[in-house]
């Protein structure tokens, strides 16, 4: 949300509590000390990273989405001694190898716990899960909304996927998900958008008309 002015947005302060983590384990968001979760895009996270720390004061400003209780789009955040990380956008595209993911990679790694509550995506999709021991879980929105009642607080659920540990946490990028470890289900890809022409092979199709010449 590079393009809306911060100037102008609602203000929100508060305490970190700690680092939020994306699948490859870049930071993404904040959660604040009264349980508001702030997601900003992963290229702010190395300034924030530097800026902020768990028990620093920020204001926040950024947009809320219908329907999520307690969450923040971050545009720019404000850390105790007055530096604003702003969204300016992602940077200029360049022909350097890609970013390595952050942390050191477990592959197959299962974890399994009571849900704390569920993490957002920028317009407020559900994307995962925080465990009560600090430990999170990433999926797709497709695959959370086939979820519903194991990813609410207090629910006990297992994923097992690619994880990441940073200094700010272990995060794992899940595959299978189930309510423990013996019920664990393969993640489907997420299905096709609906064509109309599906419907009507082009051999059942009617014929074509030509115009009359």
């Amino acid at each position: 949300m590079h393009w809306i002015d911060s100037a102008g947005l609602p203000e929100t302060h508060g305490t970190v509590e700690r680092f939020l983590l994306n699948p490859k384990g870049d930071a993404d968001g904040l959660m604040l000390d009264d349980g508001t979760e702030v997601h900003f895009p992963p290229h702010m996270g190395a300034a924030l990273c530097a800026a902020v720390q768990p028990g620093s004061r920020v204001l926040v400003r950024g947009v809320r989405p219908r329907g999520v209780v307690k969450f923040i789009a971050a545009v720019s955040v404000v850390a105790e001694d007055g530096i604003e990380i702003i969204d300016n956008g992602p940077p200029a595209h360049d022909k350097k190898p890609a970013k390595k993911p952050s942390g050191s990679h477990s592959p197959a790694t299962t974890v399994e716990g009571v849900v704390l509550r569920p993490l957002h995506g920028p317009k407020g999709e559900v994307r995962g899960v925080l465990f009560e021991d600090g430990r999170s879980g990433r999926f797709p929105p497709h695959a959370a909304a086939a979820l519903d009642e194991r990813l609410k607080p207090g629910a006990r659920l297992a994923l097992r996927g690619e994880a990441r540990t940073t200094v700010h946490g272990t995060v794992v990028h899940a595959h299978e998900i189930g309510t423990n470890q013996r019920d664990l289900r393969p993640i489907e890809k997420k299905p096709k958008p609906h064509d109309p022409e599906d419907e009507h092979p082009p051999h059942k199709r009617g014929p074509k008309h030509h115009p009359a010449h």
